[in-house]
């Protein structure tokens, strides 16, 4: 039941930085999949079996078992977005969620060390809310197109055009821009936020789709900026409708960052976290979740008795976070994040309005 080492090579070659010859550099743990990790790792595959087929395991177990041992000597956490694979979302991570949540359980953790496993905006989300830990991403070239999409810049340009009104961001958005603006706001409390800054318009930015699924829930007026999500904005209203014409038992949920019309096709719409807690409770025959492919894997795995149909749209940055480049982080101490301090206290004061905003 032998298999040959697997070699890790995406950071493996670079040189070390400061935090890694601060905490010392790990030697490369062996990687074979021997009778032992197979043992170690079946409660995890038993979990993922329908959803990873039998011959990948032999791959993502090494893996699995040296960064699970890895981290317990680093004294690291490992934050898995919803949107991560399920052999690192079932398999190495300590807290699981979506961007703000994560943030929130890395600044909770007694860990001064933390392994995100996401795209750049939330490592920087992390890093404003814990200050003081070491954040790492191992990709660091993992972005996102909503984030992408708005710069510093183009928030004080809205501000000179538009004296008086507030500015909203989506937590999806970088460091810069939540300095720039009044408040943050995520897909399930957008409504609140935005009713909360007691004017009679807001700019919600930078997703156009969110804004105006947004709009149509409250009497403020919701002004948009025109960006969007890859994953979420490629999903039509027809191709919903045609998936309801093959399959007319089927229950369609989809995340707010689709276009308006999708969300009228869907039979609910939420956050990913309201995704999937609607799932677990209503535990549908069967269901289809308008957004990121491996969240519906994720969920599959927790609710076997569902059956999930998947149209879903990969993302390609979240896709850039995987098992050999988790190890090397943890073995390297790569890639950190840094926020520039006068960035992260003015973002921080963004997100913090919008945790402690009363419910």
């Amino acid at each position: 039941m032998m298999m040959p080492a697997q070699a890790v090579t995406d950071f493996a070659t670079r040189e070390p930085s400061k935090a890694a010859l601060d905490r010392g550099i790990l030697p490369m743990p062996s990687l074979e999949y021997t009778d032992e990790v197979a043992a170690e790792t079946a409660p995890i595959y038993e979990m993922v079996k329908n959803v990873i087929p039998p011959i990948e395991w032999p791959f993502h177990a090494p893996y699995i078992s040296a960064i699970n041992r890895l981290k317990k000597e680093r004294g690291a956490v490992i934050l898995a977005h919803n949107y991560q694979t399920p052999e690192i979302f079932h398999g190495v991570a300590d807290f699981k969620g979506d961007s703000l949540q994560l943030a929130i359980e890395a600044a909770q953790s007694e860990s001064n060390l933390i392994i995100q496993c996401g795209v750049h905006f939330m490592a920087e989300t992390s890093k404003i809310l814990c200050p003081e830990k070491t954040v790492l991403i191992p990709d660091s070239t993992a972005g996102c197109s909503l984030a992408s999409s708005i710069t510093a810049a183009d928030v004080r340009a809205l501000r000179e055009k538009n004296p008086g009104v507030p500015i909203i961001t989506y937590v999806n958005t970088s460091a810069d821009v939540k300095a720039e603006c009044d408040i943050c706001c995520t897909s399930s409390n957008a409504v609140q936020v935005v009713e909360s800054m007691g004017t009679d318009r807001v700019f919600l930015i930078p997703d156009q789709y969110l804004a105006k699924n947004v709009n149509r829930q409250t009497d403020v007026e919701v002004l948009t900026y025109a960006g969007a999500c890859e994953v979420h904005e490629r999903f039509t209203a027809e191709e919903l409708r045609g998936y309801r014409r093959s399959m007319p038992d089927v229950q369609i949920i989809a995340h707010p960052e689709c276009p308006p019309e999708v969300v009228d096709e869907a039979d609910f719409s939420g956050s990913t976290k309201g995704m999937i807690d609607w799932v677990k409770t209503n535990r549908p025959e069967k269901v289809m979740m308008i957004t990121e492919c491996s969240m519906a894997d994720n969920v599959a795995s927790e609710t076997p008795d569902v059956s999930f149909v998947r149209p879903c749209n990969l993302c390609p940055h979240m896709k850039k976070i995987t098992l050999p480049k988790i190890l090397d982080s943890l073995l390297y101490m790569q890639e950190e994040v840094t926020v520039d301090p006068m960035v992260a206290d003015k973002a921080r004061q963004a997100v913090e309005r919008m945790i402690n905003l009363k419910s």
